[in-house]
């Protein structure tokens, strides 16, 4: 498989498929695609399956894109301003994402729900309980809002973050939230009372444009009901 990432905050994935080869997506993502592409959308994991991918930001029904003669093209257009990335998982190597971030995969990828098991984190972190997992091997192709920062915490080594900037971050990485301090800091300075905390070690990526605080940013300027 090859593929090719273009622009620049309105990304386009295009990937080369060659005869038999597959990927998978989640339902009503795909822009274009050749004539010998065939598409077969199905509930893989069964209706227990579809609904943890729902949970998980992502549609009940996945989409299998095959290859069935010569090399074939397929397209995925981003669908908000930002990044897209690809991720090369080893076999047993996983990613955690926020929800709705998954694009497409090899079919040897496999996609889940994944639980935030500390209260707090799932009541304050800005996306809720349940991510999204990826685990190899193979590729996948995630997108992220916004520019994208990647740090290597070492152990022990912590970062606090505005919730919702955490976009996607290694297993080994210890995610939980913390209140803010001082009262007029709370009041304000704008950022709220809680701020995600990570630490080490491991990788964490951070966006700089949330889909929510766009939304937020946009609403200002859209005429009021009534």
């Amino acid at each position: 498989m090859e593929y090719q990432i273009r622009g620049t905050t309105m990304q386009t994935l295009d990937i080369q498929l060659p005869m038999g080869e597959s990927i998978f997506t989640e339902s009503g993502a795909m822009g274009w695609m050749s004539d010998n592409i065939h598409m077969e959308t199905g509930m893989r994991g069964g209706l227990m399956g579809g609904i943890s991918r729902s949970l998980a930001g992502e549609s009940m029904f996945l989409v299998d894109y095959t290859c069935m003669g010569g090399t074939g093209l397929i397209s995925f257009c981003a669908g908000a301003p930002g990044k897209i990335m690809p991720l090369q998982l080893a076999p047993g190597q996983s990613m955690i994402c926020q929800k709705d971030s998954f694009l497409c995969a090899e079919k040897s990828v496999k996609l889940e729900m994944h639980f935030r098991r500390k209260l707090g984190a799932g009541l304050f972190g800005g996306e809720g309980f349940i991510l999204q997992k990826l685990t190899g091997p193979g590729l996948a192709f995630v997108e992220l809002d916004g520019e994208i920062t990647e740090y290597t915490l070492e152990a022990g080594q912590g970062l606090r973050i505005d919730t919702g900037h955490l976009a996607m971050y290694e297993p080994s990485i210890d995610f939980d939230i913390v209140t803010m301090k001082g009262i007029k800091n709370i009041l304000f300075g704008g950022e709220g009372l809680f701020l995600a905390h990570v630490k080490g070690p491991g990788r964490v990526w951070l966006q700089s444009m949330p889909i929510s605080n766009l939304a937020g940013r946009l609403a200002r300027y859209l005429p009021s009901k009534g």
